[in-house]
């Protein structure tokens, strides 16, 4: 193991971080390298810098018209250098900023400076590098995201256990999800991934649901268990009805408890309408973990980062940060949020007056993007194909139970003909 990674490891020793890392995640380090030395090289090389492999002149990076006059509010700096592996300072100190604002609860924690990632998934596929592996398990949601199984178990071929988070009432099956994670924590340690609003359900958590989600993890870790979860938000602060809790769980959980560790993967993608910018942001929290710590664990964090893509795109950081600086921002993603309420509630609506649909169960939603059907008696991929080659509509079909429609990109005049369609279709489907 090289002497750096040993380094790492013993600054964490005693930690929950630590005894949760995966052997990769054991071996992963930052290299003192050229990005290390570069990174020191801007601090004190006054006169001549001859570090990175970039090219300046007259003081500024060499740029092709194209690419300046296609980004006219970036400078050179801001629109072509290299990031730093972590990601350019001032994106992450406002990022934390506006996590704190969003956050109450975080108020007085310490946590980690969030670090850059070429988007969400990125982050959630570098936090498996460091904390999964072959005979590791992982709980996440039925119905899940469908990448979660090919980051989790293909790419690290840890177990990916599911636990139906609904059963047939009206929110989350909360008696179930304490079931799977109390015995998932008799197995030594627990890894759990909670993805709110959930993708492709759109539900996220009542504020008596929210209690009950942190004092279960609370107990476990009480219990004598190693706790890693992860909160996957990249749809956070899309809520419509008003009982929903309104931070994210990481708030709670990053103070819960010395056995805890948590991790929040998220973004401006979703939160900031910039889906293609292709940005998101790692922080950890735990209240047996201090700054030595957190340095260690970053370090550890842009060791997977460096060994893959090196560094995170520099326009993106930095037109983020305009967009955060901006004062019509607010204004504007408030217009938006209230875009897609009004097609939530259309949604909301259709799918009410189809509550006893023979075919479609719709799984409860309040938030987000999406919301999900469970199909019975037909076979979701047979439906989505129907509705897309007979009547141009297109859904997604995960496994064989579930059909997800994001309403977010079906604009409002639609939405009334492409769900009597779906129900329409379905029941047809069903009759055959």
């Amino acid at each position: 193991m090289n002497t750096l990674a040993t380094e790492l490891n013993s600054q964490l020793e005693g930690t929950v971080a630590l005894r949760l890392l995966s052997g990769l995640g054991k071996r992963l380090y930052f290299p003192k390298g050229i990005i290390a030395q570069s990174g020191e090289a801007k601090k004190f090389a006054h006169k001549a810098n001859a570090t990175i492999g970039m090219a300046y002149d007259g003081g500024r990076p060499l740029i092709l018209s194209t690419i300046a006059e296609g980004m006219p509010t970036l400078s050179a700096v801001e629109a072509v250098t290299y990031a730093p592996t972590a990601g350019v300072e001032t994106a992450r100190q406002a990022w934390k900023d506006g996590m704190l604002k969003k956050n109450p609860s975080l108020e007085g924690s310490k946590i980690s400076l969030p670090v850059v990632v070429p988007g969400l998934t990125a982050g959630i596929s570098y936090i498996a590098d460091l904390f999964l592996e072959e005979g590791n398990e992982i709980l996440v949601s039925d119905p899940c995201w469908d990448n979660y199984g090919l980051i989790f178990a293909d790419r690290r071929g840890a177990t990916v256990t599911e636990i139906p988070f609904f059963a047939s009432g009206p929110g989350l099956d909360l008696e179930g999800i304490k079931k799977a994670v109390q015995q998932q924590a008799k197995k030594g340690s627990l890894r759990i991934i909670l993805n709110f609003p959930n993708n492709p359900s759109g539900y996220s958590p009542t504020k008596t649901e929210a209690e009950a989600l942190i004092n279960m993890i609370k107990e476990i870790a009480e219990a004598g268990t190693d706790v890693l979860v992860i909160t996957d938000d990249a749809y956070f602060g899309l809520a419509y009805e008003p009982d929903i809790y309104p931070e994210s769980l990481f708030a709670r959980l990053a103070t819960l408890h010395e056995r805890v560790l948590a991790v929040k993967i998220d973004g401006p993608t979703k939160e900031d309408y910039v889906w293609g910018l292709r940005m998101g942001f790692v922080t950890f929290g735990s209240a047996g973990m201090n700054e030595g710590h957190y340095d260690a664990l970053i370090k550890k964090l842009m060791g997977t980062i460096r060994s893959s893509v090196s560094c995170s795109n520099t326009p993106a950081q930095y037109l983020m940060l305009k967009t955060m600086n901006d004062s019509r921002s607010e204004e504007e993603k408030a217009r938006f949020r209230e875009i897609l309420h009004k097609r939530y509630q259309l949604v909301k609506t259709l799918v009410h007056t189809h509550a006893n649909h023979p075919v479609l169960q719709a799984l409860p939603f309040n938030s987000g993007y999406f919301m999900s059907f469970r199909c019975k008696g037909v076979s979701p991929e047979t439906l989505r194909q129907n509705l897309l080659k007979e009547h141009g509509i297109g859904t997604i079909a995960l496994g064989n139970q579930y059909l997800r429609i994001a309403f977010s990109s079906v604009e409002a005049e639609h939405i009334p003909f492409a769900y009597e369609t779906i129900f329409k279709v379905a029941e047809e489907l069903g009759n055959r």
